[in-house]
């Protein structure tokens, strides 16, 4: 089979499945996962990918991780009532499937635990953030104001906008320069998809490395680093208060389903191929490219730094992965200066030493995403640019046990040192 006649075969594949109807209703019931599993599964050859997939578009099963090649697993969210017949099936096919998660909802209901910190320790340290649990939204934005109240010579808590349901967007600026705009800088997102939420704890782990530890004050004396912990404010606040696992912004995207995939919102090859065309789609791209508020909000404040933004990360999960561009083609397509950007992430992953990453291009190592951020930062001219895939690869899928949050955000940290070097020296 010719390779362009491949090709073709996956594309139509993944439009079919990626524009179908995910949500059939559109309800603000609290959802329950119980019953739900999460399964690993390892088609060992193309003609069995391909059988999978179809598979998951029959059933609209939700995808937690693909299979790209070789024996890598494919991971699904099997409802109950599908299960005795896909057992059947994958059974007949040949296919090895592994259950990892035997009810979601009691995986859910152990990590999504209240925070317990005592009101006396909140009053002593001004703040009830720490990095042993998943908080709410409302200390995560007090942990900040916290910040450039106590430390107002290096911190500036920047409103950029507001997200559909009128909730703040907040990027933190941590600087040593008396003017702003005059040092090189990253740009760190976190929380672009509702569900992962160790993407947005990682960030303010970094917020709080950088500014509340003293011997890490070098990373910040000439760079400056733009933070942005938070970009789907009400994507979030819903998984805490009604479904565990929404992924998507919460604004008004049909008659019967809310939200856009603001990873599928940005300017840059916009509409292409992994990115939903209907509503209830969970990677909606949305009416228009920058169609949504979070995402225009973000795309101009880059913009206005775009000359000093050497270094963009991008935060998400799961399956520790560092993602280079192009996201937007099957087959891949790579940038000019590929070559550079994989030397530095490979740099910065050979940092890690607990969870051990792969780097590699978005389309070879996870799919295809038009649309995506980083693909859109670089089309700009921010020469680094990259998704991070956080840990786990697929033991708890986006349902990470509160107590891996400082095993993957101390092995993360070191990393930034490698970045930090080359938003340094970067002059173009």
């Amino acid at each position: 089979m010719s390779l362009l006649l491949t090709a073709l075969i996956f594309n139509c594949l993944f439009i079919a499945c990626f524009t179908a109807p995910q949500e059939h209703v559109w309800t603000e019931e609290v959802v329950s996962y119980s019953g739900f599993q999460l399964w690993s599964i390892t088609p060992h050859n193309k003609e069995a990918r391909d059988w999978l997939w179809k598979i998951r578009c029959d059933y609209e099963l939700d995808v937690w991780k693909e299979s790209r090649s070789g024996n890598s697993t494919m991971d699904l969210l099997i409802p109950p009532d599908f299960q005795t017949e896909l057992k059947l099936r994958l059974t007949d096919a040949k296919i090895p499937y592994v259950v990892t998660i035997s009810d979601v909802q009691t995986v859910i209901n152990n990590a999504n635990s209240n925070v317990t910190i005592s009101d006396k320790i909140s009053k002593a340290q001004g703040h009830k953030m720490d990095w042993s649990s998943f908080h709410r939204l409302i200390d995560i934005y007090d942990y900040l104001t916290y910040l450039e109240n106590t430390y107002p010579q290096i911190v500036k808590l920047i409103k950029i906008g507001w997200s559909y349901e009128g909730r703040p967007l907040y990027v933190v600026r941590i600087s040593s320069a008396s003017s702003p705009d005059t040092n090189p800088a990253i740009w760190i997102d976190g929380e672009i998809h509702a569900r992962e939420w160790i993407s947005s704890a990682l960030a303010t782990y970094i917020i709080h490395q950088l500014v509340e530890v003293d011997g890490n004050a070098g990373l910040w004396s000439n760079v400056d680093w733009y933070i942005m912990p938070m970009m789907n404010p009400d994507g979030y606040q819903f998984t805490h208060t009604k479904n565990r696992l929404w992924r998507k912004s919460r604004s008004i995207s049909g008659k019967f389903c809310r939200g856009v995939d603001l990873n599928r919102n940005f300017g840059y090859k916009w509409g292409g191929l992994g990115a939903g065309r209907i509503p209830c789609s969970e990677t909606f791209r949305g009416p228009a490219a920058f169609s949504e508020p979070e995402t225009a909000a973000v795309s101009e404040f880059i913009q206005s730094k775009s000359t000093k933004i050497k270094v963009f990360l991008t935060l998400h999960s799961y399956g520790q992965l560092i993602l280079l561009p192009w996201g937007y083609s099957y087959p891949a397509v790579y940038p000019p200066d590929y070559d550079e950007l994989l030397a530095l992430a490979k740099n910065a992953a050979s940092k890690f030493v607990r969870f051990k990453y792969s780097v590699g291009n978005t389309v070879e190592l996870l799919y295809t995403a038009s649309g995506n951020s980083a693909d859109w930062a670089k089309s700009i001219g921010i020469k680094y640019t990259y998704c991070v895939e956080l840990g786990n690869i697929g033991t708890y899928g986006f349902v990470l046990p509160p107590s891996l949050i400082l095993p993957i955000c101390e092995d993360f940290f070191p990393a930034l040192k490698v970045f930090a070097d080359k938003a340094a020296t970067t002059t173009n």
